[in-house]
């Protein structure tokens, strides 16, 4: 497999936005967005009057894979070109300044962008150049204005970072994926049931050993060994490791051995 052919299975998955980049300078920066790109599920790409011309064999080298993407790009000569097939444009603009339109953040504007896919329009994202930015003549083909919530007192972000902000949040508008979750490769998170019969072997041991010998704080000191595997999602595999820790402990108190202590794997 060459690193060209590693790209091939890009494509779109459902209806993206177009990112329509305006006079972009460097062909490296141009590769790392279409990187950017793929990974949020953006897979359309419109250049307007790039600064070197196009195709360029630097961006290949930026792209780590993303090459479909920029084997599709178009190019085109202005803005009004790359827009004129679209129904609604997005521009993102770090200080907007004398303009009137709807202004809002990378997530609501992910949102909206999700909305106007399902009615089956076509949108698309405006970015400007590397040095400056999109011009007020720019931003007159959008309809919305988009603004990152970044730190006020440094909102420097480079061409790809700015089309990953976007990509992320257009991906994160679909995914389903649970904020949060427990790797437990081939063991599972150990029932109550489970816990409860490794606790009573785990406090059994303890009153064995003396560790629970002072009698009025013993209830206490049960509790807080409770408490301390009752708040995580222990599981059955560390179980099981716990027992035959607490097995050749009991195990290797004088004389424990000839009792016969049960085995744990």
């Amino acid at each position: 497999m060459t690193a060209r052919d590693e790209g091939a299975d890009l494509h779109p998955i459902d209806p993206s936005p177009v990112v329509v980049l305006v006079r972009p300078q460097l062909a490296e920066n141009i590769g790392s967005v279409a990187r950017a790109m793929g990974n949020g599920g953006l897979f359309h790409l419109r250049l307007v009057a790039p600064r070197d011309g196009w195709p360029q064999d630097r961006a290949m080298r930026t792209a780590s894979g993303a090459y479909r993407i920029l084997e599709s790009a178009t190019v085109h000569e202005t803005v009004a070109d790359a827009v004129a097939d679209l129904h609604r444009v997005f521009a993102t603009c770090p200080r907007p300044r004398h303009i009137v339109k709807p202004l809002l953040t990378a997530r609501g504007a992910a949102a909206e962008l999700r909305e106007i896919g399902n009615r089956g329009l076509r949108m698309g994202l405006l970015f400007g150049p590397e040095r400056a930015g999109l011009d007020n003549d720019d931003i007159a083909h959008a309809d919305s204005l988009i603004r990152y919530p970044l730190n006020p007192d440094f909102m420097s972000l480079n061409l790809a970072q700015a089309v990953m902000v976007m990509a992320h949040e257009w991906w994160m508008a679909r995914d389903a994926t649970p904020a949060r979750d427990m790797i437990t490769h081939k063991t599972h998170v150990a029932t109550k049931g489970e816990l409860e019969n490794f606790l009573t072997h785990l406090i059994a041991e303890c009153d064995a050993s003396g560790f629970l010998r002072n009698a009025p704080k013993r209830p206490g000191m049960v509790r807080n060994i409770r408490h301390f595997f009752q708040r995580g999602e222990v599981t059955e595999q560390e179980l099981r490791t716990l027992h035959g820790i607490i097995t050749e402990l009991a195990h290797g108190r004088p004389g424990a051995r000839d009792q016969g202590a049960p085995e744990h794997g």
